[in-house]
C-alpha cells in the first residue's frame, strides 16, 4: 500500500460535494425558462466525476473506501439535521418554522438518499473499472459518461420512487426522475474535459494508472 500525494485530497472534495449537494441542494426547487428541476442536480454529478477520478488513477478498491466514507458521512448528517429539527426549539427563538423548512428531512427521504447514493456510486465506479480492464484504458471519455450514464440511472430508479411515490402523483415522480437524470448525465458529459485534466494531473503526480484486473468488486469489505 504506497502512499499517494493527493488521494486524501480528492476524498475531502468527494465528501464536501456530496454533502453540501443533499443539504444546501435539496432544500431549494429552482425554474429556469419555466423548466423546474431541484436545484442541487447542478452539483450531485460532481460526486461521479469525484468518482469516476478516483477508479480511474487509483483503482476501484480505494474508491470503495470513499464511497464508505461518504456514505457515513451523509448518514451522520441526515440523522442530525432530523435530530436538530425535532428538538424543541427555546420560548424566544422564533426560527423554528424556516430552520425546519431548510434542513428538515423526513426519515423517508433521509433513508432514499442513502440508499441511492450507495447503489448510484458503487454502479458507476464499478463499470468504469471494467470498462477501463475491457477499453485497455482507451477513450477515457465513453468511461466516464457511460459510468454516469449506468450510475445515474441506478440512483434516479431508487432515490425517487421510495421518497416520493404515493406521496406525489405518479406523472410528477417519473417527471421528475427523468428530467433530472438527463439533467445530470448531460453536465456531467459537458465538463469532461475538466474531468481529462484533473486525471491526468493526477496519473502524472502520482504517478499511477490502476487497472483493476484482479479486483474483488464486492462492496462489502474494505480490504485493497
Amino acid at each position: 500500500m504506497r502512499p499517494y500525494r493527493y488521494y486524501d485530497f480528492v476524498m475531502a472534495g468527494f465528501v464536501t460535494v456530496l454533502l453540501c449537494s443533499n443539504i444546501i441542494g435539496a432544500a431549494k426547487v429552482a425554474s429556469v425558462g419555466g423548466f423546474v428541476f431541484g436545484a442541487g442536480v447542478f452539483f450531485f454529478p460532481f460526486s461521479y466525476i469525484f468518482g469516476d477520478v478516483l477508479t480511474e488513477v487509483y483503482g476501484y478498491a480505494k474508491t470503495r473506501r470513499v464511497v464508505w466514507a461518504g456514505f457515513a458521512a451523509l448518514a451522520f448528517a441526515s440523522l442530525m439535521s432530523i435530530a436538530i429539527v425535532a428538538l424543541p426549539p427555546a420560548p424566544d427563538w422564533g426560527n423554528q418554522e424556516a430552520y425546519a423548512t431548510i434542513f428538515g428531512q423526513t426519515p423517508r427521504i433521509a433513508l432514499a438518499s442513502l440508499i441511492a447514493y450507495w447503489a448510484g456510486e458503487f454502479a458507476n465506479s464499478f463499470v468504469m473499472a471494467r470498462m477501463k480492464v475491457m477499453m485497455d484504458g482507451r477513450s477515457l471519455w465513453m468511461r466516464t459518461i457511460g459510468s454516469t450514464i449506468v450510475g445515474q440511472a441506478v440512483d434516479s430508479l431508487i432515490f425517487y420512487p421510495v421518497a416520493f411515490y404515493g406521496v406525489w402523483a405518479t406523472n410528477d415522480v417519473m417527471l421528475v426522475m427523468v428530467s433530472n437524470y438527463f439533467i445530470k448525465v448531460g453536465w456531467e458529459a459537458a465538463i469532461t474535459p475538466f474531468t481529462y485534466m484533473i486525471v491526468n494531473f493526477l496519473k502524472r503526480k502520482e504517478n499511477e494508472d490502476y487497472y483493476d484486473r484482479d479486483t474483488n468488486f464486492s462492496p462489502f469489505t474494505l480490504k485493497e
